[in-house]
């Protein structure tokens, strides 16, 4: 059984800081690039930052600069580091892993609240 689990989501002020981890099990971790995702309420879900399986990495326009992803293949984990806040970065934050098989597979883990307000 394949589990995406994240943690780290809290209420933080703007200009603050938070780390977000997603642990991985039931799958070759290696094998697949891993990413985060975030939705806002009314809005659709939409890409913050990838890393592949290779440690390429990938970031949103919005959130360059101040986020940064990284994974670790040893202890099956992804970790999203977010630095400099803002309000506009409240959303539900959800881990994806995907890989290049044929078929591909997607997996989601069950998202995590990040809130940002004084």
């Amino acid at each position: 059984q394949v589990q995406l689990v994240e943690s780290g989501g809290d209420l933080v002020q703007p200009g603050g800081s938070l780390r977000l981890s997603c642990a991985a099990s039931g799958i070759i971790f290696s094998i697949y690039h891993m990413g985060w995702y975030r939705q806002a309420p009314g809005k659709e879900r939409e890409l913050v930052a990838q890393i592949t399986r290779r440690g390429g990495t990938n970031y949103s326009d919005s959130v360059k600069g101040r986020f940064t992803i990284s994974r670790d293949n040893a202890k099956n984990t992804v970790a999203l580091e977010m630095n400099s806040l803002k309000p506009e970065d409240t959303a539900v934050y959800y881990c994806n892993a995907i890989n290049d098989g044929v078929p591909s597979y997607r997996f989601w883990g069950q998202g995590t609240q990040v809130t940002v307000s004084s």
